[in-house]
């Protein structure tokens, strides 16, 4: 196995990459038939396992996702198998909210069963999804309202608790309060996309948290090439920060992982060039 660069999250190891599962689930965040694409090709137990296969033997063995997810969960437990690798789980799902949860809480009765599950499927660490998160999110008091019940949760389970979020507030709340958030799943890429604010606010932003970042969305859900899209985030945060990676073949995730190291260590590129006929002119 080659050694992935890692850091340290509430105590745990884990790879500063980390597998993304949108598009092993069918969320291309593009069109519905690349939805549908991904769907009849990859929303599969074999499918997904060989994917993940490639990064655990990578040294990527960190993967985030909906974990109660039969193809998910399954593929995870066939890679973990095939590779010996026992992957890194951290875990995003979605608890319920209503509209007197702000004012009185989560329903325990609730939140405590989908806790229990996941970890049975053997989360490592629990993030609130940010459909969860930002709806508990008070501009007015500077809070996450009844989160730290929830984390509290999360903690006695034996998990590590975090939020996932889309609004840059989330860490900034969470920080000034001292909720008990070991880390943060934050959107950041160069071109902005589904960000609230400008890219250079939330860099600084990252660079200011007290807990790790783990990135998402590095290539725009596919709308930056993945040497522009890792090259900015690599070089724009961190060392503690995380990027989250998705992918749809066991091709394409050997190539962000060569791509990734040949940035972090600063050498060339050697992963191959693709080539159309307009570039003839300007082979070597």
């Amino acid at each position: 196995m080659n050694a992935f660069p890692r850091t340290t999250v509430g105590g745990v190891s884990v790879s500063r990459m980390i597998i993304g599962t949108n598009w092993f689930l069918g969320y291309s965040h593009c069109t519905r038939a690349k939805d549908d694409y991904l769907v009849e090709t990859v929303r599969n137990r074999r499918a997904i396992a060989d994917i993940i296969e490639v990064f655990f033997r990578a040294g990527v063995d960190t993967i985030m996702g909906m974990l109660n997810n039969a193809p998910l969960s399954d593929a995870i437990k066939e890679a973990e198998d095939r590779t010996g690798v026992k992957g890194i789980v951290v875990s995003t799902p979605g608890l319920p909210v209503t509209p007197r949860t702000p004012a009185d809480g989560f329903d325990m009765s609730q939140v405590e069963p989908i806790l229990d599950e996941h970890k049975a499927l053997g989360a490592a660490f629990c993030m609130p999804h940010q459909a969860t998160t930002d709806a508990m999110v008070d501009r007015c008091t500077r809070s996450i309202r009844k989160m730290d019940a929830v984390c509290a949760k999360i903690r006695e389970r034996g998990m590590i608790p975090g939020l996932s979020t889309h609004m840059p507030e989330t860490i900034i709340y969470a920080d000034e309060t001292g909720l008990d958030a070991e880390t943060y799943i934050a959107l950041y890429n160069a071109m902005g996309f589904l960000m609230q604010v400008e890219v250079d606010w939330v860099s600084r932003l990252i660079h200011a948290a007290k807990k790790p970042v783990m990135t998402i969305k590095p290539m725009a859900a596919g709308q930056l090439r993945p040497f522009q899209g890792l090259a900015f985030a690599w070089h724009t945060i961190r060392d503690c920060d995380m990027v989250t990676v998705g992918t749809m073949s066991p091709k394409e995730a050997a190539e962000v992982v060569e791509i990734s190291m040949n940035i972090l260590e600063q050498r060339a590129s050697t992963v191959p060039l693709q080539e159309t006929r307009s570039k003839a002119s300007v082979k070597a």
